[in-house]
C-alpha cells in the first residue's frame, strides 16, 4: 500500500507517495525524493537509539534538529494514500 507524505522543502510545498518497500520512514523518502544524502544522519540516528536507553523521544528529537537543518518543514503522513 502506497502513502502520501506532504512537507516543505526550503519553502516550497511538495507531495510524494511512497511504500514500506523502499523507505523505513517518510524522512527517507522526502530525503531521498530531493536528492539528498542522508548516510550520515542515519548513523548517527543509530548510535543515538543505542544510548538513549529506549527512549525514542532522543531519536525523534535528534530527526526533527536534523531535517529542519536540511530545509525541511511541516512534514505529515497521510494514512491511506491521503484519501481521508
Amino acid at each position: 500500500m502506497s502513502h502520501k507524505v506532504t512537507y516543505t522543502f526550503e519553502d516550497q510545498a511538495r507531495e510524494i507517495v511512497f511504500t514500506y518497500r523502499q523507505f523505513r520512514n517518510m524522512h527517507e523518502a522526502a530525503a531521498a525524493t530531493e536528492g539528498i544524502d542522508i548516510k550520515n544522519y542515519l548513523k548517527m540516528e543509530q548510535q543515538i537509539e543505542a544510548i538513549s536507553n529506549g527512549k525514542k523521544s532522543a531519536v525523534r528529537n535528534y530527526r526533527d534538529a536534523e531535517f529542519a537543518k536540511m530545509g525541511f518543514a511541516d512534514m505529515y503522513f497521510h494514512k491511506n494514500g491521503g484519501e481521508e
